[in-house]
């Protein structure tokens, strides 16, 4: 059984408060055959926190998603994609370019990327973000025997990457969530593998201010 997220907001409970944000009309929404759960939290001294678990096609596909979008410290955006799917448990755990000061060090991330490096990453197709994914960003696909390690790579990136959130500094809020917003409205205005699916069935109005006030927090771009 694959990591559920749940395990993973406790690991970010651990070291942040969160405050759950009501989602209205946007905590369900019924995309290319999956349906959605939403949840956005406030992660007190840290930014946005959001969840989405999709599930669907008679329980042969699955897919969960967890953002973390750091707003007052100067560290990346943090992306969690899993999806299983005919008998496949893929994982995407990638880092984005959103800092102010770009030379802090990710050696804790770095860490855990080796020690996975036996299993191959998965050719990632060239999108319009390439140049701000960090290279610690990784694609693993594998069949169930590979899922129990797959879990232990979730969590053990996700604590290294709330120490590198633990010795990141503080940071300009409003500053911050601007070149944060590069992300949010890039995907807007270029697409991506699930956003192409939620602006297909769910229109532009819909899917932006799902991305803006719920699953990345920017808000409208300033």
């Amino acid at each position: 059984m694959k990591v559920c997220l749940d395990a993973l907001l406790s690991t970010i409970v651990k070291s942040y408060e969160l405050v759950e944000k009501p989602a209205g009309e946007f905590a369900t929404a019924k995309v290319s055959g999956l349906t959605f759960q939403v949840k956005s939290f406030y992660a007190k001294g840290l930014g946005n926190v959001s969840i989405m678990s999709g599930k669907g096609m008679m329980g042969l596909m699955a897919m969960d998603t967890l953002v973390i979008n750091p707003f007052e410290l100067d560290a990346p955006l943090f992306s969690y994609d899993r999806i299983h799917a005919m008998g496949n448990d893929t994982l995407l755990l990638e880092l984005y370019e959103t800092r102010l000061d770009k030379g802090q060090s990710l050696s804790e991330v770095d860490s855990v990327v080796m020690a996975f490096g036996d299993i191959p990453n998965e050719v990632v197709p060239e999108r319009w973000y390439k140049s701000i994914t960090l290279p610690q960003s990784i694609k693993k696909k594998g069949k169930k025997a590979l899922t129990p390690r797959f879990d232990d790579m979730v969590l053990k990136y996700l604590a290294a990457y709330i120490e590198v959130l633990g010795r990141a500094p503080a940071c300009d809020i409003g500053a911050k969530t601007k070149a944060a917003s590069v992300y949010t409205e890039g995907l807007l205005d270029n697409g991506g593998a699930s956003t192409d699916a939620f602006l297909k069935a769910k229109g532009k109005e819909y899917t932006a201010t799902l991305f803006r006030d719920y699953l990345f927090g920017t808000g409208e771009p300033k």
